[in-house]
């Protein structure tokens, strides 16, 4: 494998460019980063081919891990140290309470701040502290890719940034709401790490309370939104498009919520990733007509 070496402080500055090979992953020894290299381009040294990873599951965000489900024993944990030589493993059992704060045990390291790309947006955060679902990737590409320039969108559960990041790379202008503190304290610092202080106009609060006027599209990203949709509704119209998120078959009383404050609708429904057996985490995107 055609490798370029670097500190591996520097990983993040590098992955989104042109020689990178992003099929493969990047190897990390001590303080040194061996990142691999597309065929064709310079390259500082050659690696034997490692191993394929086999073995359970994580969560890789910058220099931690993240292991949700039953807790590793010490083969998996083990296992995981070599492969990814990592500075910090946690364990999650879940979040609670709608600041969705993370019930978090730390297996290896100490907790810290990580910041790393995903899909051309920069998050930093304290993955101890703070939720970060990976799993969502692909509906934050799906919102990117429905944002319209301009659109006024309300982003009620905004955390670090999640659908706030992508749909104000789109173009939208999107007021982000947060309850959690320290997720807002986060959102606050990748706004302006990406440059999108134009697009966004970001509180600290009670969705419920920070709300105001109408919005052309309404993002809802929290397991609980279906709660929260009488007020999401309180500042549509015709023409706005809801995105409610929620896990298992729960569209009928999404449907029930917004035929009560008086819409007609039409109603889609997206599968975002398996939540549980059988269970899936589900957006209905719903549009006034």
């Amino acid at each position: 494998m055609n490798v370029r070496t670097c500190r591996k402080s520097e990983i993040a500055q590098h992955l989104e460019e042109d020689w990178v090979d992003k099929t493969r992953r990047v190897f990390v020894e001590g303080d040194i980063a061996y990142i691999p290299v597309r065929e064709g381009f310079p390259f500082d040294e050659v690696l034997a081919e490692r191993t394929p990873y086999v073995g359970r599951g994580y969560q890789k965000m910058g220099d931690t891990i993240l292991i949700h489900g039953d807790a590793p024993d010490d083969s998996e944990l083990a296992e995981i140290l070599t492969f990814e030589h990592p500075s910090c493993v946690l364990h999650s059992t879940g979040q609670t309470g709608v600041m969705r704060i993370p019930e978090i045990r730390v297996l290896y390291g100490t907790p810290h701040e990580v910041t790393f790309r995903e899909a051309g947006i920069s998050y930093t955060l304290d993955p101890s502290r703070v939720m970060f679902s990976q799993g969502n990737r692909g509906e934050k590409l799906r919102i990117r890719s429905l944002v319209q320039p301009g659109e006024k969108i309300a982003d009620m559960f905004a955390g670090i940034g999640y659908f706030t990041l992508s749909a104000a790379l789109a173009g939208g202008n999107v007021h982000a709401m947060e309850i959690n503190p320290e997720s807002f304290a986060f959102l606050e610092k990748n706004i302006a790490a990406n440059y999108l202080g134009r697009n966004v106009t970001a509180e600290c609060g009670d969705c419920r309370e920070k709300l105001r006027g109408t919005y052309d599209r309404i993002l809802m990203g929290h397991f609980d939104a279906i709660d929260f949709l009488p007020h999401a509704l309180a500042h549509a119209k015709a023409g706005t498009i809801l995105h409610v998120h929620g896990v298992g078959e729960r569209q009928s009383e999404v449907e029930d919520a917004v035929s009560s404050a008086g819409f007609r609708y039409t109603i889609s429904e997206y599968k975002v990733k398996k939540y549980a057996s059988r269970t899936w985490h589900c957006v209905w995107d719903v549009k006034l007509v």
